[in-house]
């Protein structure tokens, strides 16, 4: 009729006619199917590992003196803990192995290469941290003359130990050198990294992407044992801490 305005199809949420989006339904393009494991395959990574293997015993741990940077060899023991300890680790098949050029990081570090054949690459930014006047005192002289520093640090607050390196410091310049190792490692291998307790604990905080606060709450590591980290679909992921042949208490810088 005449002056009546004309009817208009439906429409859907777009504003567009409904028939029309059920034809376009039928002729859409479909995503193609994923698999659980295809997911799993192309999101894990390249399959890595990064064992981090703490020194043997030194005389300075069993006097409780704070070593840091200072060189300390390792005693009888040290040496031992190390063998055994190696023995376990050669049978994981390492690819590569690094270590702090300090000399009970470095003869922990050649019991492994004597068993496996591979040479160890020394690196400086895996030393200790340097703890400046702490270091040499024991544990009892630093609460004595350091006591608010040391109440401090185990707050989780940034502090020169000692007017030292501070935490996020050490892991800024040992956490770079692990991962440019790591990227050298084939599909599904494994890199094998000699250090220090307190090394290892802030590298590991770095590589979890923890905050920096939170490191304390990584346990310290006994002589001789590791920590192991695995590729996973969003990073770095700690699959084993402070594993060994032994239970031992823990003697180092970073309790």
């Amino acid at each position: 009729m005449e002056g009546l305005p004309r009817a208009r199809p439906a429409r859907g949420r777009q504003g567009h006619p409904r028939q029309g989006r059920r034809a376009r339904g039928r002729g859409a393009r479909r995503r193609p199917a994923v698999t659980v494991q295809a997911f799993l395959n192309s999101s894990a990574g390249r399959g890595r590992r990064i064992i981090l293997w703490r020194h043997g015993q030194t005389s300075w741990n069993l006097e409780r003196r704070f070593q840091g940077s200072t060189d300390i060899e390792l005693t009888d023991e040290g040496v031992a803990q190390a063998a055994r300890a190696a023995r376990l680790l050669a049978s994981l098949k390492p690819d590569a192995i690094i270590a702090s050029d300090l000399s009970r990081a470095a003869a922990t570090a050649d019991r492994l290469a004597a068993l496996t054949g591979l040479e160890v690459t020394h690196e400086e930014a895996l030393r200790e941290t340097y703890a400046g006047a702490w270091q040499g005192l024991t544990h009892e002289e630093i609460l004595a003359s350091y006591g608010e520093e040391y109440a401090a640090w185990k707050r989780g607050e940034p502090v020169r130990r000692g007017g030292g390196e501070l935490e996020t410091e050490v892991a800024d310049r040992a956490a770079p050198v692990v991962l440019r190792h790591a990227d050298k490692l084939p599909d599904g291998g494994t890199l094998v990294v000699v250090s220090h307790g307190g090394t290892i604990r802030t590298t590991i905080g770095r590589l979890l992407g923890l905050d920096s606060y939170l490191w304390e709450g990584l346990g310290g590591l006994s002589n001789c044992c590791w920590s192991v980290l695995g590729e996973g679909a969003r990073g770095w992921r700690l699959l084993e801490h402070n594993a060994g042949t032994l239970p031992e208490p823990v003697l180092g810088d970073d309790t």
